[in-house]
């Protein structure tokens, strides 16, 4: 079992998708640090996520010093991002996010790190949705018009859950 921290745009993506739940599922333990559910989930599902089985992380504060540290050294990242970065490189966990500065700075402090599409990948590996179901949830995460998912990954999972029906 892998103890993943989650950015709120992986968040966003699998709740555009309606795959909270599935997700969640997994046998995985999805963890934020208390930051970020406090600035962008509390008032944003954030009780049905706790609900689900997500698990809120409190920084230490050699944490919280090493993530003012990644904000310094990388200043596109917000706070939450550098706390959720800063959470996984310490304990060490693996990092999910969608944000393309966020994964550089993953790659460069050798955490590792994956994304939506990873999720996706879980789920049907795990069986959890049966591919049409799958293939459902990730046509209505792409049609979103704030979807920067790559056009050729996502029509390669649609056509394998397709051909999987």
């Amino acid at each position: 079992m892998k103890i993943i921290v989650s950015d709120t745009s992986v968040l966003i993506d699998l709740e555009r998708a309606d795959l909270w739940a599935a997700t969640l599922q997994l046998a995985h333990d999805f963890v934020v640090p208390d930051l970020l559910y406090e600035q962008e989930l509390e008032e944003y599902g954030g009780a049905e996520l706790i609900q689900l089985g997500l698990r809120i992380e409190f920084l230490t504060g050699d944490e919280v010093a090493a993530s003012h540290a990644i904000r310094r050294e990388r200043l596109g990242l917000s706070a939450v991002d550098a706390a959720a970065l800063s959470l996984a490189e310490a304990r060490p966990w693996m990092l999910l996010s969608g944000d393309g500065l966020m994964r550089d700075a993953a790659v460069a402090r050798a955490v590792q790190c994956h994304g939506t599409l990873w999720v996706f990948d879980e789920i049907e590996r795990a069986a959890v949705l049966a591919p049409p179901a799958l293939g459902i949830c990730l046509q209505r995460l792409h049609d979103h018009p704030r979807c920067r998912l790559p056009s050729a990954q996502v029509n390669q999972r649609l056509a394998r859950y397709d051909g999987a029906s």
